[in-house]
């Protein structure tokens, strides 16, 4: 199987739903992950995390970038992190997490898919930087609220991922690349129950048990009411980033649909038949074969 080279661009740490993704993405054999970069906040609080994570999951062979640090942010899992600190990583720290995003892309003989699981200053930089990039690569992202919000809900919301740094998210989104992204539409009705949970949940590898440390301490220490009332003896959180994971190597499972997009000042993913197209995940076609599918990259059975 040729694999296809990625970049991971994530803000593990905020939501648990980016420590799920990773591991899918590990998981993932389609996917040759060349590079995963801390997005927004302390990022390099993030990058220990990763790299602790990285290190119990055997794969230090993957290099972590440390992005742009920005505004302070809601980090809820470095308990987990403990005296872990990005020196001990055996792996390649790049201190310059957005120079990495373009040295990767740009010494790839083949196209890259970027992988954006957070809100978007490194990526918007990276084009900045380099906007050569866009050439050499495409975006898969979870982005953005087109017709349902936040839990199903039928009225579309300035969506997190975007509304942190709209501008950043607007530049990626009118690059002259490929892109795709997951809106709350489809990603955010993603959540195991039931034996898909159970079969997560209590599997004694390392993977798992690392993302059921941390999902613990998620919601044991996060203070934000959207993160609130998921018991994980029971179920997990919803699962937002895995479907932009799934997105970097497949889209037969869901509704693909191109609209003119437009980011609004206030964070709003618009439908302007104005603006350049891009790739949209509307609706499912089988999110149970999905979810299915999810828990065997989650248990490393592909």
């Amino acid at each position: 199987m040729k694999r296809i080279p990625v970049i991971i661009d994530t803000d593990i740490g905020t939501d648990i739903d980016d420590t799920w993704a990773v591991l899918m993405a590990l998981n993932s054999p389609e996917l040759d992950i060349k590079l995963i970069v801390s997005s927004t906040g302390d990022t390099i609080l993030r990058a220990a995390l990763l790299a602790k994570f990285l290190d119990r999951c055997g794969r230090t062979d993957i290099p972590i970038g440390i992005g742009i640090p920005l505004e302070v942010s809601g980090h809820y899992q470095k308990g987990w992190i403990g005296d872990y600190s990005i020196e001990r990583y055996p792996g390649r720290i790049l201190e310059d997490g957005v120079g990495g995003i373009i040295e990767t892309i740009m010494s790839s003989s083949e196209e890259v898919t970027v992988i954006g699981m957070a809100p978007l200053p490194n990526i918007g930089s990276a084009l900045r930087r380099e906007p050569g990039i866009a050439k050499k690569s495409r975006f898969v992202g979870m982005h953005g609220s087109l017709f349902k919000g936040y839990f199903g809900a039928d009225e579309a919301v300035a969506e997190f991922n975007v509304l942190k740094y709209p501008y950043s998210c607007r530049d990626v989104f009118a690059a002259s690349w490929d892109v795709t992204i997951t809106p709350l539409d489809t990603c955010g009705l993603v959540q195991l129950k039931g034996d898909r949970y159970r079969q997560v949940s209590r599997s004694g590898s390392a993977g798992p048990v690392s993302v059921m440390e941390n999902y613990r301490i998620w919601t044991e220490c996060n203070d934000h009411p959207k993160y609130h009332g998921f018991n994980p003896e029971i179920e997990s959180s919803i699962l937002y980033d895995s479907v932009a994971v799934y997105l970097a190597f497949s889209e037969e499972l869901l509704d693909i649909e191109e609209y003119g997009i437009f980011v609004t000042d206030d964070g709003y993913t618009r439908i302007d038949s104005g603006r350049k197209k891009i790739r949209c995940a509307t609706g499912w076609k089988d999110q149970s074969r999905f979810e299915d599918l999810l828990v065997r990259r989650l248990l490393g059975n592909p």
